[in-house]
C-alpha cells in the first residue's frame, strides 16, 4: 500500500513538472515567436519608391542627401524576437519601398558570414529552426535589386558583430565575397556621389583597415558606442573620419520621449563641409536591459510623421514601412 502511494506520489509530481515545463515552453514561445510575428507593417510599397533617386542630380554627395535608412536591417527573423526583431520587412521589400542605408551586422561562420542582431541569429523564415540568414543571401538581394534599379545605390554598413576573429581576418573574408562581383562595388574612402553610387553598394566599414586594404577597404565609418543614459541630455556627436566628420545620434537606451528629444536635437547639428555625414538613428532598445523594439518604433515612428520635422542627413528607423520611406526622402525635393 505504502508502495502504490510512494508511485501514485511520484505520478503526479511528474504530471505536475510536465505540465509546468509545457506552460513555460508556450509561454516563451508565444512572447518570443508568436506576438512577434502579429508586429508588422501595412505599407510595403508606395509609388516610384523603388526608384526615388533617379529624381536627384548626379554631381550631389550622398552625404548631401536625406537617406532613408534600416537599423538591424536583418532582424525581421531574428531568434528571441520579442527582443531582437527590429524590422517587419526583409531586406529586399526595404529596398522596394525606398530605404538604401543598410545596417548589417556580421560574423564569420567558417569561410562565409552570417547575419546576426547580437548573439541571435538572423534567419531565412520566422520559425525557430530557418536557415541562418547567410551574406551570400542579402548580396543576392542587393544585386537583383540594382539591376533592376541602375539608378538607385545600397548604402552598406557593416559592423563586425562578434570579435571571435581579428578585424583583418573579418575583412579578408569579407573581401572574397565582395571580389566576386567587384564591379558592383564602391570602395574607395571619399564620400562618392550620387552618380557615382548608381547601381552599386557602398561599402561603409565600422572598424579600421588592419588587413591593409587600402582604397579597397571602403568608407571608414566608425563612431563611439552611444549605450548609456546617465545624462539623457546628450544627443549627437563627432566623430573624426578620413576626410569628413560623422555626425551620430545613435542614443539606442534613451526611452521614447527622450529619443524624440535627442533626435530632433540632432537634425540642428551643424556640418562643416558637405562630405561631412549625419547620421540620426530613430531606433532604440529603451532603458530596460532587454527592450521591445516595436514599441518604442510604434511611438516614434508616428511622432516623425505626424509632428512632420525638418530633416537631414541619413535617418535608420526600425519598423520601416514605405509612407515612412517616403515621408524621409521627400525631404530632398520639397
Amino acid at each position: 500500500m505504502k508502495e502504490e502511494k510512494k508511485r501514485s506520489g511520484f505520478r503526479r509530481f511528474l504530471t505536475a513538472l510536465f505540465t509546468v515545463i509545457l506552460v513555460l515552453i508556450l509561454a516563451i514561445c508565444t512572447l518570443m515567436y508568436i506576438i512577434p510575428a502579429f508586429e508588422t507593417v501595412k505599407i510595403k510599397t508606395v509609388d516610384g519608391s523603388a526608384d526615388w533617386m533617379s529624381k536627384l542630380p548626379d554631381e550631389k554627395l550622398l552625404s548631401e542627401t536625406v537617406i532613408p535608412g534600416t537599423h538591424d536591417s536583418a532582424s525581421k527573423y531574428a531568434d528571441l524576437a520579442f527582443f531582437s526583431k527590429c524590422q517587419a520587412l526583409t531586406i529586399k521589400e526595404q529596398l522596394e519601398a525606398g530605404y538604401r542605408y543598410l545596417d548589417v551586422r556580421l560574423a564569420v561562420d567558417g569561410e562565409g558570414m552570417k547575419l546576426m542582431h547580437g548573439f541571435t541569429a538572423c534567419r531565412t523564415g520566422g520559425f525557430p529552426f530557418s536557415n541562418v540568414l547567410k551574406l551570400d543571401d542579402v548580396l543576392a538581394d542587393c544585386y537583383s535589386f540594382l539591376d533592376s534599379h541602375p539608378t538607385e545605390t545600397v548604402i552598406f554598413a557593416v559592423k563586425q558583430e562578434h570579435d571571435d576573429e581579428t578585424v583583418a581576418e573579418f575583412q579578408r573574408i569579407l573581401s572574397t565575397f565582395i571580389e566576386r562581383d567587384e564591379n558592383r562595388w564602391f570602395l574607395t574612402g571619399a564620400v562618392p556621389t550620387v552618380g557615382e553610387a548608381r547601381g552599386k553598394l557602398v561599402l561603409l566599414r565600422r572598424y579600421g583597415d588592419e588587413a591593409g586594404l587600402g582604397a579597397k577597404s571602403g568608407v571608414g565609418f566608425n563612431w563611439r558606442d552611444q549605450g548609456g543614459r546617465d545624462d539623457i541630455s546628450q544627443s549627437s556627436e563627432q566623430n573624426a573620419c578620413e576626410g569628413f566628420t560623422l555626425f551620430v545620434q545613435d542614443r539606442y537606451k534613451y526611452d521614447s520621449a527622450e529619443k524624440w528629444n535627442a533626435f530632433i536635437e540632432a537634425t540642428r547639428a551643424a556640418k562643416t563641409s558637405p562630405a561631412d555625414i549625419s547620421l540620426n538613428f530613430l531606433s532604440t532598445n529603451g532603458s530596460p536591459a532587454y527592450g521591445h523594439p516595436f514599441k518604442y518604433a510604434r511611438e516614434l515612428n508616428s511622432m516623425l510623421t505626424s509632428v512632420n520635422p525638418q530633416l537631414s542627413g541619413w535617418i535608420p528607423v526600425d519598423f520601416a514601412d514605405a509612407k515612412i520611406a517616403e515621408f524621409i526622402y521627400s525631404q530632398n525635393f520639397s
